[in-house]
C-alpha cells in the first residue's frame, strides 16, 4: 500500500487552472461480470469487446475459468477482449472473491451448476459483507452450502451438476446483487426459477434492470411484477458483445470539470443505457454543471459554482462518494438519502464518508441511511483514509483538487475497477 500526494488545482478560486482534456472511460465493471457469466453458461461462444480490465473482473474470469469455462484475451489496438468458449462446469476448486460483491454473490450459483466441492474465500473485508439470502435461496432450491450456520464467507458449494428450480423467496434489502445472482443463473436450472423479494426495499433496481437486459440479448425471457421474476430454463446463445464505458467511473473526472472549471469530454458516452451511472447528467446538472451531448461524447463544464443538492440516491447509490465530494465544495447545504445500503459495501461508506470529511474540517451529520453534507472550509490535516474502498480514493483525490496537501490512502484500490485512475487523472489534469 502506498500513500498518494492528490494533484492540487485551487478548486473554485481565481488561482485554479481550468481543465480541458477529453477521458475515455474503462468499460463497465457491472456489465462486464454479467457478460462472463451467461457467456460461460451459453451453448455457443462469446466474443466480449472492450471489457473492464481490473481486479474485479479478474477475479471473475478466473472463477469461471477455474470452473472449467474456457476464457481467452484476444489483443486488440486499444487493449484486449475476452473469447469465451463454454465447458462443462466442474469440481473441486477454490475461488478467490476479493472484496467483490458480483464475485461472492453471482459465482455460487454457478458453482452449484458444477459437480464436486466449490471453495470460496477472499478478504477480510469480505467476511462481513452480506450473501446470507444467496445463500439461503441456493438451500431452498436443494443445494448443499456448508458455511458453519454463519451465511458468511467463506462457504463451500457441494455441486450436484444441477439446479431443479423452483420458486425462491429471499430480502434483497440490502443489496440488488441477490435478485441478480439468481437471475442470471435461472436459464440453466432445470425447470427455472421465480424469485420473490420479500424486503421491505430494494436498492439499485438500474442494476437488475441491467441484469435482465443483458439476460434477454443471450437469449432468455424474464416475467416481472413489481417484487418478484420469473426465468424459464432455455439454452442461452454466445454474442459478439460491445461493453458499455462504466459510468460510474466517469464521476470523479465529471466532479473535476466543475470544482476547476473549463471542461471534460467524455467520449462513447451511451444514447441509452440502464447503468446507473447515466443519472449523473442529471445530479451534477441540477448541482450547477453544464452538460450537453454530442453524438456520442457527454461534456461537462463547469459554471463556477456548485450548488447543495437534496436528492434520494437509493436507485444509484454507488455515486453517493463522488456526489458528496462535491457536495462538500458547494455553496449551500446538501443531504443525500435512501442510502443505508451503503453501510454494507467495500465499506461502511456512510461512516467513512462522515470520518474523512470531518477530519478536514467539513460538517457532515450522519443518519442511519442519510449524509446531511453543511460546507465548511477545508483543510488537510492527516491521510485521507481509503479504508481499502476504490470510491473513498477517488473522492480524496475530487476533494484534493480544491484542498491543499491531501494524501490519499492506498490510492491501489481503485485497481478493483480501474486499472490505473492515478494516470487517468493526471492525463486528464496535463489536458
Amino acid at each position: 500500500m502506498s500513500n498518494w500526494k492528490a494533484p492540487f488545482r485551487g478548486g473554485l478560486t481565481a488561482d485554479s487552472k481550468p481543465i480541458s482534456a477529453t477521458v475515455t472511460i474503462p468499460g463497465s465493471k457491472s456489465a462486464t461480470n454479467r457478460a462472463l457469466i451467461l457467456a460461460a453458461l451459453a451453448a455457443t461462444p462469446s466474443r466480449i469487446r472492450k471489457p473492464l480490465s481490473s481486479r474485479d473482473t479478474d477475479l471473475m474470469a478466473k472463477g469461471l475459468q477455474s470452473l472449467g469455462c474456457k476464457i481467452e484475451q484476444l489483443k486488440t489496438n486499444d487493449g484486449f477482449d475476452y473469447q469465451v468458449t463454454p465447458g462443462r462446469l466442474t469440481g473441486p476448486t477454490q475461488i478467490e472473491v476479493g472484496n467483490a460483491g458480483t464475485v461472492m454473490r453471482f459465482l455460487p450459483p454457478i458453482a452449484a451448476l458444477a459437480n464436486g466441492l466449490i471453495h470460496f474465500d477472499g478478504d477480510e473485508r469480505s467476511h462481513h459483507r452480506p450473501i446470507t439470502p444467496v445463500i439461503s435461496a441456493l438451500e431452498q432450491l436443494g443445494v448443499s452450502v456448508e458455511h458453519n450456520n454463519k451465511y458468511k464467507l467463506p462457504i463451500t458449494i457441494n455441486g450436484a451438476g444441477n439446479i431443479k428450480g423452483g420458486v425462491v423467496e429471499i430480502d434483497a434489502s440490502a443489496s440488488s446483487q441477490f435478485v441478480s445472482a439468481l437471475l442470471l443463473v435461472a436459464p440453466a436450472t432445470q425447470e427455472g426459477i421465480t424469485i420473490k423479494n420479500i424486503g421491505t426495499s430494494l436498492p439499485s433496481t438500474p442494476h437488475i434492470e441491467m441484469t435482465i437486459q443483458m439476460l434477454e440479448i443471450f437469449g432468455a425471457n424474464v416475467q416481472r411484477t413489481s417484487s418478484s421474476w420469473r426465468v424459464e430454463p432455455c439454452k442461452l446463445t454466445g454474442q459478439d458483445l460491445v461493453i458499455e464505458p462504466d459510468l460510474s467511473n466517469a464521476a470523479p473526472f465529471m466532479a473535476a470539470a466543475m470544482i476547476c472549471g473549463g471542461s471534460v469530454k467524455i467520449s462513447d458516452w451511451p444514447t441509452s443505457t440502464t447503468q446507473p451511472g447515466d443519472q449523473l447528467r442529471s445530479i451534477f446538472a441540477k448541482m450547477g454543471a453544464k452538460i450537453e451531448q454530442k453524438g456520442t461524447n457527454l461534456i461537462i463544464a463547469g459554471s463556477g459554482k456548485i450548488n447543495g443538492i437534496e436528492i434520494d440516491l437509493s436507485d444509484v447509490g454507488e455515486l453517493t462518494p463522488s456526489i458528496a465530494a462535491v457536495a462538500s465544495l458547494a455553496a449551500s447545504p446538501s443531504k443525500l438519502s435512501g442510502i443505508s445500503h451503503l453501510r454494507l459495501h467495500e465499506t461502511d461508506r456512510l461512516a467513512a464518508l462522515a470520518n474523512e470529511l470531518n477530519n478536514l474540517g467539513g460538517s457532515v451529520i450522519e443518519g442511519a441511511g442519510e449524509l446531511v453534507i453543511n460546507p465548511r472550509k477545508m483543510k488537510a490535516s492527516e491521510v485521507f483514509r481509503s479504508y481499502e474502498d476504490h470510491r473513498m480514493a477517488t473522492t480524496g483525490a475530487i476533494i484534493g483538487l480544491a484542498v491543499e496537501g491531501i494524501v490519499v490512502e492506498n490510492i491501489e484500490t481503485t485497481r478493483k475497477t480501474l486499472s490505473d485512475f492515478p494516470g487517468m487523472w493526471q492525463e486528464m489534469l496535463d489536458g
